[in-house]
């Protein structure tokens, strides 16, 4: 008699929070009131809440997110196709057409304009008061070192730090073997500087992050682009055959939420590119700057932790905060020559950020805020998502990504993205094209979108204003919304 109460408790628990979510009390991405808490506002056990709410599970309402709680599950208002994989005659070719990429950064600093472009956090997403409070001790605390520069490798409290988070990630780092870079961008340009020299080939995936195209234009390097599947990353029957094509000297993959398509490389690739580029002693360049922001579970793994040899590369910049510019670069048997070349280019990365981010990993805060964080990102990747599916024109094609906080869309009809960034930059709205995702500037009908930043009428529309623009692209004669005024 017992145990059927309790089941007719749990079934009426699980149907009134199915009632609440289906008819929007509970939006995706909401976190549900915690079981301890449930189980206190409704007089029940916490087994009664805990099997309601593995039965909300079992029908496809809920997700668990590790060591953070039960959120409502994202469920697209239509079936929407995901983006095709453009595929083109594999060459190795120099990086042009990133002069668009200036006017993407200059905006994402104008608060005037809708940040729909640059992958920036909103400082609402970011834990600035913990941030403050951190940067304040360090310069109390140490007065002295932080007026100094903190020669290469860097601040070893830090290097401590992440070397425990990443035995944490089944990846053994001692912290003798970390360099501390200004952010991310800095530790690429330092891995590709280390394995390569003007007019060599590197393999990257495509579409890929505009940031390592200005890297590899920069070197004088010549980009081979291999195209890159939207849920399992870089496509390694295409690379194989590249590499039987070309001499190869470095490959650059993201594995872990890669922008802009946010896939994650299922655990069997992971390991048949290590082996690949393992066997033909090319190495290979890890970026890992998204790899804390899964929307679910534990934390994928990395590359680095199957090859000691793999180089790589992060920062706080997508978790933490771009402002305070720490990252890192952990570079195998390129240790010594990075370090060298990390003292030459700026002697050091700035002092106070790096005991700032030391102590925020340290006390646990980071950790905290990342917990909070994911759950944040995934809600606003759900709801961006929701809002294009209504608002943009059938036929749009969108990523469902995995972890971060971008998405990647095909546009339908002819439209040319490059022109729709520069005609929503007149109406105060900022997309990333699709071609400067691209060495050889595919994608003319793709453009990426940020979703971290803060919901409310203003970025609905700016989203009116986009479908506006795009049904004009496709048919002149129509007219375009204004997005200015309340």
């Amino acid at each position: 008699m017992a145990e059927h109460t309790v089941d007719l408790l749990y079934r009426k628990l699980a149907d009134e929070l199915a009632s609440l979510i289906n008819n929007g009390g509970f939006q995706a991405g909401d976190r549900l009131p915690g079981v301890r808490h449930q189980a206190q506002l409704r007089s029940l056990s916490i087994a009664t809440v805990i099997a309601a709410y593995r039965q909300l599970e079992d029908w496809g309402l809920l997700e668990v997110r590790n060591r953070s709680g039960f959120y409502v599950k994202a469920k697209p208002s239509a079936v929407v196709q995901p983006p095709r994989i453009v595929v083109t005659t594999m060459r190795p070719a120099p990086v042009t057409g990133q002069d668009m990429v200036l006017q993407l950064i200059k905006a994402a600093n104008n608060p005037a304009i809708v940040q729909l472009g640059a992958a920036v956090p909103a400082p609402e997403f970011l834990p600035t008061r913990a941030i403050e409070q951190a940067l304040t001790r360090a310069a109390r605390n140490q007065r002295v070192r932080t007026s100094n520069y903190e020669f290469s490798p860097g601040a070893v409290e830090l290097r401590r730090q992440i070397s425990r988070r990443l035995a944490d990630s089944g990846c053994a780092v001692h912290p003798d073997n970390l360099v501390i870079t200004n952010g991310c961008q800095e530790a690429l340009t330092l891995a590709l500087r280390a394995v390569t020299t003007p007019g060599d080939v590197v393999a990257i995936e495509s579409p890929t992050f505009y940031g390592l195209l200005q890297v590899i234009e920069s070197l004088g390097l010549e980009a081979l682009e291999i195209p890159t599947n939207p849920r399992s990353g870089m496509s390694l029957e295409a690379l194989e055959l590249a590499l039987s094509r070309w001499q190869v000297k470095a490959c650059v993959v993201t594995p872990n939420f890669s922008n802009p398509l946010g896939c994650c490389m299922p655990e069997e690739n992971k390991r048949k590119l290590v082996s690949m580029l393992r066997e033909r002693r090319i190495p290979l360049i890890e970026d890992d700057i998204y790899g804390d922001l899964s929307f679910s579970h534990a934390r994928p793994s990395l590359l680095k932790g199957l090859d000691e040899n793999v180089i790589l590369c992060s920062s706080i910049s997508k978790t933490l905060s771009p402002g305070l510019r720490v990252g890192w670069i952990a570079a195998g048997p390129y240790q010594d020559k990075v370090e060298y070349m990390k003292y030459v280019l700026n002697l050091a990365t700035t002092t106070i950020p790096q005991l700032a981010v030391a102590d925020l990993l340290e006390s646990g805060q980071y950790e905290r805020h990342l917990r909070r964080a994911r759950g944040d990102y995934a809600q606003a990747v759900a709801r961006m998502t929701e809002a294009i599916i209504h608002y943009f024109p059938e036929g749009t094609k969108i990523t469902r990504p995995e972890g971060g906080f971008v998405i990647w869309l095909e546009l339908p009809g002819e439209i040319d993205t490059f022109v729709l960034a520069h005609k929503a930059l007149e109406l105060g709205i900022s997309i990333a094209p699709g071609p400067i995702f691209s060495a050889s500037q595919k994608y003319r009908q793709f453009i990426r979108i940020s979703c971290a930043c803060v919901w409310g009428n203003r970025v609905e529309r700016a989203l009116v204003a986009l479908a506006g623009l795009i049904q004009q692209g496709n048919n002149p004669a129509r007219p375009i919304p204004p997005i200015r005024g309340d």
